[in-house]
């Protein structure tokens, strides 16, 4: 149950209303980003709440008990803060979001309707469609260990041990040609065998997508020709001389750990819990 001020209450009542939906985005590097469906720009708590910017909602959803509540909001990238390379780096992925109800001729006359954050984006040329996700949604993310057959544990992080700084496993180079967004050559990392960073990060340090960083799908090195291939595309494109740095993937599994980084003691999966033909296997009787 909302709890209104009085003041809000009483324009409410009044049965001739002058009321607009706010949406604020907090992304994940604390940009405050404000929207609205009034004609005129409004402001409160700090924001400036955009007017005009194509935002269209959906109805929203709510329900009894922990399932998850959600509505989807529409827009097209007209708004000189909405950028397209922005949503493509990941910027807004899980973004909070605040919904208000405001009293636009005294925006001190609001109700917060709707508090989550931004589930799954879909994009279509310069038109997006994100849905908002209750915080409901974050009591069904799997926590603590789990019990499988690879490790849980990041590469490089405090269960893992693992010092990424290593030269052994960090790797500095620059792009040689790029064939697109996702797949270039690269200088610079002849010194270290065929697969050593697939799966592993890969962060620009200079060029359009300076400071962005990309799961890196495959590396060959063939004759000495280094070959890297990303999971997302880079933001921007990319350029010969464009530097970059990357670190050592995993696999998640105990050989690999044992045989790429001698780290099977911090080993956090199961290799030998029982699979598939264990639990299909039947007895059968002697001869």
């Amino acid at each position: 149950m909302k709890s209104l001020s009085p003041e809000l209450q009483a324009h409410l009542d009044s049965r001739a209303t002058t009321l607009c939906w706010c949406w604020r985005l907090t992304r994940a590097d604390e940009v405050k980003l404000g929207f609205t469906d009034h004609d005129r720009d409004i402001v409160f708590e700090g924001t400036t709440f955009e007017a005009a910017a194509g935002f269209t909602a959906s109805e929203m959803r709510d329900s009894v008990g922990l399932s998850v509540d959600n509505l989807e909001v529409t827009s097209a990238l007209s708004s000189d803060r909405l950028a397209e390379a922005d949503l493509a780096a990941g910027l807004y992925d899980d973004a909070k979001v605040e919904i208000f109800r405001v009293n636009w001729a005294d925006p001190e006359q609001r109700v917060l309707m709707r508090s989550g954050s931004l589930g799954e984006v879909r994009r279509a040329g310069l038109n997006f469609t994100a849905e908002v996700r209750g915080l409901a949604h974050y009591l069904q993310q799997p926590k603590g260990r789990l019990y499988q057959f690879t490790c849980d544990a990041d590469l490089g992080d405090r269960r893992c041990g693992i010092s990424l700084d290593a030269p052994a496993y960090r790797g500095e180079g620059a792009i040689i040609a790029a064939s697109s967004t996702r797949r270039f050559t690269a200088s610079g990392l002849n010194a270290f065998a065929d697969g050593w960073f697939a799966r592993g990060l890969l962060t620009f340090t200079s060029g359009a997508a300076n400071g962005q960083a990309v799961e890196i799908r495959s590396h060959t090195n063939t004759s000495g020709t280094v070959m890297l291939e990303l999971w997302a595309p880079a933001r921007g494109p990319l350029e010969s001389g464009q530097t970059f740095t990357v670190t050592a993937g995993c696999d998640k599994h105990c050989t690999t750990c044992q045989s790429k980084f001698a780290n099977v003691a911090n080993f956090r999966g199961f290799p030998h819990m029982p699979g598939n033909d264990f639990i299909t296997a039947f007895g059968r009787r002697g001869a």
